[in-house]
């Protein structure tokens, strides 16, 4: 499957965000982190503000890092989801989208005053 994107370069407003979600919850891994976040925003009905984001941190994911076994469905359900939202499923809409989606999420599991520990997070999901 042609993949949107190769690398992502993460803001440093995401870093520090996930530097807090990683010291509330204990998850090591990075590619984790984003997983859950990609896939609360997606989760989320409206569509993500195109607002540009910096690529301004040293923290850089490979897609494969990112999706892990998980990589061809994650890539699905962003394509699934660019369709539903009536956007197009071109390499250039879903590496947008991707970018957004992720830093989206990763901004709304930082920003909840709720997660304190792993289980919380988990609370999210249900």
């Amino acid at each position: 499957m042609e993949l949107p994107i190769e690398r992502i370069k993460l803001s440093k407003v995401a870093k520090e965000q996930l530097i807090k979600l990683k010291r509330n919850t204990k998850i090591e891994q990075w590619n984790i982190l984003c997983r859950w976040s990609f896939c609360h925003s997606l989760a989320e009905p409206s569509i993500p503000t195109l607002v540009p984001i910096p690529a301004d941190s040293n923290l850089e994911l490979t897609w494969r890092t990112f999706g892990g076994e998980y990589s061809d469905i994650l890539l699905l359900a962003l394509k699934q989801r660019c369709y539903n939202d009536g956007m197009g499923i071109e390499r250039e809409t879903l590496a947008t989208q991707f970018r957004l989606h992720l830093h989206r999420g990763i901004g709304y599991l930082a920003g909840n005053q709720n997660i304190k520990k792993i289980e919380d997070l988990i609370r999210t999901a249900v």
